[in-house]
């Protein structure tokens, strides 16, 4: 028992003495603690302070700021106190005198960039209280997180340009394009002025089944107080069944036109009473509610400087008399950005393009190009969107080439011969919301260079014709003189 009371006063006191021994380095040896301010989120282009205080009761030795690089494999030093060769530092003189001070080093880094991003360290150094040749080390870190605002941002419609189809509905997509930001944006999308509820594209597969957006047959017909009584009655003429709609651009049924036959004279050319613009803006009933299901979808992808390009898409059963001239608008939050960035588009019909002939008065073998300018009316001058797919065709024949129709804002005919003098040529441009025509004549002239060349060649022939003989007698007369 004795020994047991014994051993426990000897771990006492080897407990005071090791504390003693402590408290007695403490005091000869210097401390120091070395602490970054943080820092938020700062924007590229901003001048940022970092801050770092230290606290120690020894001499300062030097301070040494980094930037990490390559992952942690590399610093960069960025900045260097000595305070051996600073003469405005002032030592401590008495080293037995225990006295706590505080410092602070700040590095200022104006106009960061997309670069600066990374991780800093601060580096501090006092010498020891026990021998002036060691040296106390501390350090501390901060990450330094640069925000890029988005650079553009850009709305686009998928998978055009593309044909309007009267007599089946389709999807419409529209993909907003926002790239340079850093952290990636918040895409959102707004339709005249308020925000759409969408669906994850998760689940388009299961809401579209309920709502019928692959069935057409199960669809409605619209009703909406946005319809007049004659756009409805030209609706519902296109689904009687016994009524054939009449096509100003196309040859009546029964009857038949041979260029040229004998004996048989064919009816009025049809580019007599083509108008020069046909709008063709009727729908049937295949039409949606006018609440639609908006499914969105977003993919994002990352640069090496570590910003990103966002593309958001919205994808809804298009109804083209509701949805045309409506405002779509794109929109941005971005904690860079003190407010919302937004691009907007006002899906339209095309509305009668503008042809132009070039050149204004073509003759016999001369390259005819006609082209779309622009369209004559339009909501916002001559813009439409989606864009639109251009069509040519002739009207009651093929092309010079020999096609039946060419696609592209121009149509080049090469070598136009005199036959094509008084030919109509189709434009038809059309896109998801509607389609229109337009039409042109071509006015071939004669060139006088050709007619004068085929003058000169007959006026050759004849004469060689008519004085052959003559010619022959004449010579023959001079040979027998002279003889």
């Amino acid at each position: 028992m004795a020994s047991l009371i014994s051993a426990s006063k000897m771990n006492t006191v080897v407990t005071l003495l090791l504390l003693l021994c402590s408290a007695l380095m403490d005091s000869v040896r210097g401390y120091l603690t070395v602490t970054i301010e943080p820092l938020p989120p700062v924007v590229m282009g901003d001048t940022v302070t970092l801050k770092c205080n230290f606290r120690t009761d020894g001499n300062l030795r030097e301070i040494v700021w980094f930037r990490v690089t390559e992952g942690g494999s590399s610093k960069q030093k960025i900045f260097t106190y000595d305070a051996m060769y600073n003469t405005n530092f002032s030592h401590m003189e008495d080293f037995r005198r225990r006295e706590d001070l505080v410092y602070q080093s700040t590095v200022r880094l104006p106009e960061v960039q997309m670069e600066d991003n990374g991780p800093y360290e601060c580096h501090v150094g006092i010498y020891d209280r026990a021998s002036r040749d060691k040296v106390v080390l501390a350090s501390g870190s901060i990450t330094l997180a640069v925000m890029s605002p988005p650079k553009s941002i850009s709305v686009i419609a998928a998978d055009q340009p593309s044909r309007f189809n009267r007599y089946e509905a389709q999807n419409f997509t529209l993909v907003c394009i926002v790239t340079g930001g850093k952290p990636a944006p918040v895409v959102y999308f707004k339709r005249d002025g308020e925000l759409i509820e969408v669906v994850p594209s998760a689940q388009s597969a299961d809401a579209s089944k309920s709502r019928g957006l692959f069935s057409v047959k199960d669809s409605r017909p619209l009703i909406s107080r946005d319809l007049d009584d004659t756009k409805l009655q030209k609706s519902l003429s296109l689904l009687e069944p016994d009524v054939v709609p009449v096509r100003l651009d196309r040859v009546r049924p029964h009857q038949s036109y041979t260029p040229g036959a004998l004996g048989q004279e064919g009816p009025r050319p049809t580019t007599e009473i083509i108008p020069e613009t046909v709008v063709s803006r009727e729908f049937p009933r295949w039409v949606l509610s006018s609440s639609p299901l908006y499914y969105f979808n977003h993919t994002r992808t990352e640069f090496s400087d570590g910003t990103m390009e966002v593309q958001a898409m919205l994808t809804w059963h298009l109804n083209p008399q509701l949805d045309n001239d409506a405002l779509f608008s794109c929109e941005v939050k971005h904690p860079a950005l003190s407010m919302p960035m937004q691009a907007e588009v006002t899906l339209s019909a095309p509305k009668g393009p503008k042809l132009s002939m070039t050149p204004s008065r073509a003759k016999v073998g001369d390259t005819v190009r006609i082209a779309v300018e622009g369209f004559q009316v339009g909501t916002k001058g001559n813009e439409v969107f989606p864009e639109p797919l251009f069509t040519w065709t002739r009207v009651g024949g093929l092309l010079l080439d020999g096609s039946s129709e060419r696609e592209g804002k121009v149509l080049i005919l090469e070598r136009v011969p005199a036959e094509l003098n008084g030919s109509m040529y189709r434009c038809t441009a059309e896109n998801p919301l509607g389609s229109t025509n337009t039409h042109t004549r071509l006015i071939v002239f004669e060139n006088p260079r050709i007619k004068k060349d085929k003058l000169q060649f007959n006026v050759a022939d004849s004469g060689g014709k008519a004085f052959g003989p003559t010619l022959t007698m004449l010579l023959l007369s001079l040979t027998l003189e002279f003889t």
